[in-house]
């Protein structure tokens, strides 16, 4: 596999408006403690701006920039390299997760006519799955473009109410040759998605649950039992009374450690599974994705705001996400 993707140049100019500059509204922080090979004590944590409705979505940029959904406002938001911050793409279809293929096309889950797509470039814009069986999908959240896994997303689903029509059966779906299936079930609330460096592996965040959880996958597509692959410290009682991670979001770097955005902050294990350290944010993160020329930045959305920290570490350059 190709650790050095080109994409093509429209996905660093589409719809980019004049860039706005860095509003810095919090106090500084840093990072505590070192992190072994990921990040040292110190560095700081950048607020970048807040005030963006819906944060999630977030995807590095081959020109270095980064992206994210404004799942609320139906839009995707870039932020620069040099912290502009523009438009990048408008009537979204209340796109939510981000992904792009090896060919630059951009996929999304989409959130208010619930499906998968392609949404850019307009020329190959088109419909990847919108129904499972016959039943329409609840509320897609996050997917990962795999290179020769497929494409994975999960669908947690929606509340229920009495007379309410029915709706595909929440969990973990993928796309692959052009045949869509429901690939895992019984996770009690499936949210982000990652696959470890050579697609061996798939991850899905449980944010009712305890721990990230892992699923081998063979070279013939089958996938492998659900496993308890890290235990979360974000695993805490609510306000409600009732037990949450709060997982959310999933990254990879180059070495096939895990960044997982929970009720903690940035939770990081190797790729053992080992707890290696926790990155405390100001606010609860929503997801995260390496970017960057270089991929050694960092970046974090979370109830409207959006941070970049630098780190020794770099994202796996053989996929964009």
């Amino acid at each position: 596999m190709s650790s050095t993707l080109k994409f093509p140049h429209w996905l660093a100019v589409l719809f980019c408006l004049a860039a706005q500059p860095l509003l810095a509204q919090e106090a500084e922080t840093k990072i505590e403690k070192d992190i072994p090979c990921v990040a040292r004590a110190g560095v700081r944590i950048e607020f970048i701006k807040d005030g963006f409705k819906g944060t999630e979505g977030p995807l590095g940029l081959a020109d270095g920039s980064f992206i994210f959904t404004e799942t609320r406002d139906n839009r995707i938001t870039r932020i620069a390299a040099d912290g502009g911050i523009s438009s990048y793409l408008e009537n979204t279809n209340g796109s939510n997760g981000l992904g792009l293929t090896a060919a630059g096309e951009l996929v999304s889950v989409q959130t208010i006519a619930p499906k998968v797509g392609i949404i850019a470039p307009h020329a190959k814009a088109k419909v990847l799955a919108e129904q499972y069986q016959g039943l329409p999908f609840g509320r897609p959240n996050d997917l990962v473009v795999g290179l020769k896994a497929g494409i994975f997303f999960t669908d947690p689903g929606v509340e229920q109410k009495a007379g309410d029509p029915p709706r595909a059966t929440p969990g973990v779906y993928r796309i692959r040759n052009d045949k869509l299936e429901r690939v895992i079930e019984g996770i009690e609330r499936p949210n982000g998605i990652q696959l470890n460096p050579d697609e061996s592996i798939l991850y899905v965040a449980n944010t009712l649950g305890e721990h990230v959880l892992a699923y081998d996958l063979s070279s013939n597509g089958k996938i492998g039992a659900r496993r308890n692959f890290a235990r979360l410290k974000g695993w805490s009682k609510g306000e409600n009374g009732s037990f949450s991670s709060g997982a959310d979001g999933l990254a990879i770097d180059g070495a096939g450690r895990l960044y997982v955005a929970s009720n903690a902050g940035i939770e990081i294990f190797s790729a053992k599974g080992e707890a290696l350290g926790v990155i405390a944010l100001p606010r609860k993160p929503q997801n995260l994705a390496f970017a960057g020329a270089d991929k050694k930045t960092l970046y974090i959305v979370g109830r409207g705001a959006a941070y970049r920290i630098k780190l020794d570490a770099a994202g796996f350059a053989g996929r964009a996400k």
